[in-house]
């Protein structure tokens, strides 16, 4: 990266490193990289290493629509308070996308709703909080998410707003989902044909939902459809992991078809894949 400053670079190794949070979390750290870039360089330089942006944060995880839709939002340009302005833009409506989605998504939970997810998605915790706030009364089933453990990080978000809620190992997603009334997932990107790309595991639970009869939706801001993609071009990133000496398969991503998906929460209202994408 020869164009970029150590303070942007620093920030592009720190989403590298990210293991817990996913797109939203990485797309708002994005963002903020362009703002530092904008109190840093202008003029031709500026533009240099916008170019070069465009290819660096795609590159943090090309799974993730959010990442690359970011740089699509940010104009070439050498003046600086042009790109401070449209990332500061991004961050508002990711966070007002953010409340949204909550808001629409916790119409979905009904008195004595028992809701199913898988991994951590801060979409999906948005909806919890609205609905915790309208006063409605319901418990979460949720996954622990190995190998890096995101929903242990959920189950302290659920812990500290007093909603019910118990820890399940990946491998019991088939034998609880019949227990559920409703799964809610997020995502890392819809892709142009409506397939879901989430953390590996989202599949099962759909295909589990499916044959239950449990209505499955994904809670996923608008800039994580991935107009570009479909889901046979999406690269799925695999990290290595290894157990007592072993080395063991771990792709972080898995893809589940539209027709296993009954709505996706956005702030613009629920989409109806694919034709809605």
């Amino acid at each position: 990266m020869p164009m970029l400053p150590p303070e942007v670079r620093s920030l592009l190794e720190e989403m590298r490193a990210e293991r817990i949070r996913g797109a939203s979390w990485l797309a708002r750290k994005g963002a903020e990289a362009y703002i530092v870039l904008s109190e840093l360089l202008e003029g031709k330089e500026l533009e240099n290493a916008l170019m070069e942006m465009r290819r660096e944060i795609p590159a943090v995880n090309r799974t993730m629509a959010s990442l690359y839709n970011l740089t699509r939002f940010i104009p070439i340009t050498g003046d600086p308070d042009r790109v401070r302005t449209r990332a500061e833009e991004f961050i508002r409506l990711g966070e007002e996308a953010k409340r949204e989605i909550g808001n629409i998504g916790s119409e979905l939970i009904d008195e004595n709703e028992v809701v199913i997810t898988h991994s951590f998605s801060s979409a999906v915790l948005e909806i919890f909080k609205a609905a915790k706030k309208k006063g409605k009364r319901f418990r979460v089933i949720l996954t622990e998410s190995a190998p890096d453990y995101e929903g242990i990080a959920l189950a302290r978000e659920l812990e500290s707003l007093g909603i019910p809620f118990e820890v399940i190992t990946d491998a019991q997603l088939g034998l609880f989902a019949g227990n559920a009334t409703l799964a809610l997932v997020g995502a890392d990107s819809v892709t142009r044909d409506g397939a879901v790309v989430n953390k590996a595991g989202t599949y099962l639970l759909a295909l589990a939902c499916h044959e239950g009869g449990v209505p499955l939706y994904v809670a996923a801001e608008s800039f994580k459809l991935h107009l570009e993609l479909t889901s046979e071009e999406i690269e799925i990133v695999e990290r290595p992991y290894a157990r007592q000496g072993y080395r063991v398969r771990n792709f972080l991503f898995d893809v589940t078809p539209w027709r296993y998906v009954r709505g996706v929460i956005t702030e613009l209202g629920i989409l109806v894949p694919p034709k809605e994408i």
